[in-house]
């Protein structure tokens, strides 16, 4: 079973969603869209933060995931 962690900061304005260990972050890389992507040390993405995402109702955050198979 994968796990997903998502994390909202009122305070800073971000989005964080790991899909891989946290504590494996290695490098973080802005990608220019106000996305940046944190790295284990083989380069693999393991999560992403959304700069200045603003939720007007945080106690209401619904967070969906959908399965894709190929």
């Amino acid at each position: 079973m994968a796990e997903v962690k998502v994390y909202y900061d009122q305070v800073g304005n971000t989005l964080t969603v790991w899909f891989g260990n946290p504590q494996d972050e290695y490098v973080a890389e802005e990608t220019g869209d106000e996305i940046v992507l944190m790295k284990d040390k083989s380069g693999q993405v393991i999560g992403f933060e959304k700069l200045n995402f603003f939720v007007s109702k945080p106690a209401h955050l619904q967070v969906a995931f959908e399965t894709v198979a190929a």
